[in-house]
């Protein structure tokens, strides 16, 4: 686990530096119409905004160079049925800025939703209950017990884990990969202590392997899982 983990860790750090400079500023817009247009009218042109999506969420996305020097930053944001004008005045870090754009109420609110990220953590930890489960199963644990064991600690550790993984601002994704490489590796040393001293259907080897292909599992899985939905 631990020479994976160093080997796929050397590919995305190299790939980092090398990389362009994250965005200064993220707006997320969820289920954005196609015909969404967010433009900076303090500086910079339509053409500069960066827009992808993931999953129902949009990105629009600035750089530094286009909000550097801006004492409040007027966004004019249309669609084909509607446009309205939204105005941040608070200083802005030079990175890492997230704002939400609330369609309904036509306002930039700071930060992410709670919700959505609460929403983000339950629907991994479930993708990861069900992958880890799958092997589980295969390797021919039946016993109730074992699975009550099983529930109750990828619960806690893959709960603990994806709240780490959502906890701050906007993270980009290589660098959300990183994060994954490493705090699933706690993950692997935490479960392969507690699972062959609380599951006894199995010898502790197994159980050891267990632990070592659930996580392996579970670690490509959740690069997948990072890949398509939103961050």
């Amino acid at each position: 686990m631990l020479l994976c983990t160093l080997i796929i860790l050397n590919f995305p750090i190299k790939a980092t530096a090398n990389s362009a400079e994250p965005p200064a500023l993220i707006i997320l817009v969820n289920n954005p119409p196609k015909d969404l247009s967010i433009v900076l009218e303090s500086g910079t042109v339509s053409e500069n905004v960066r827009f992808s999506r993931r999953a129902w969420e949009g990105y629009y996305a600035f750089y530094s160079k286009e909000i550097r020097g801006l004492s409040k930053y007027k966004f004019k944001i249309s669609t084909a049925k509607e446009s309205f004008e939204c105005t941040i005045t608070e200083p802005l870090k030079e990175y890492d800025n997230v704002f939400t754009l609330d369609m309904a109420n036509k306002q930039l609110i700071p930060g992410k939703s709670k919700l959505r990220d609460i929403l983000l953590v339950v629907i991994r930890v479930i993708l990861t209950l069900i992958i880890e489960g799958i092997v589980f199963w295969l390797l021919g644990f039946r016993q109730k017990r074992s699975w009550i064991i099983f529930l109750f600690i990828n619960l806690f550790t893959q709960g603990a884990l994806n709240f780490w993984l959502n906890w701050g601002g906007f993270v980009i994704e290589s660098y959300l990969i990183i994060k994954l490489f490493i705090g699933e590796w706690f993950v692997f040393l935490f479960e392969v202590i507690a699972f062959p001293l609380l599951i006894k259907e199995r010898q502790k080897a197994t159980m050891v392997g267990y632990a070592f292909l659930a996580n392996l599992v579970s670690l490509f899985a959740g690069g997948v899982i990072i890949a398509a939905l939103p961050i």
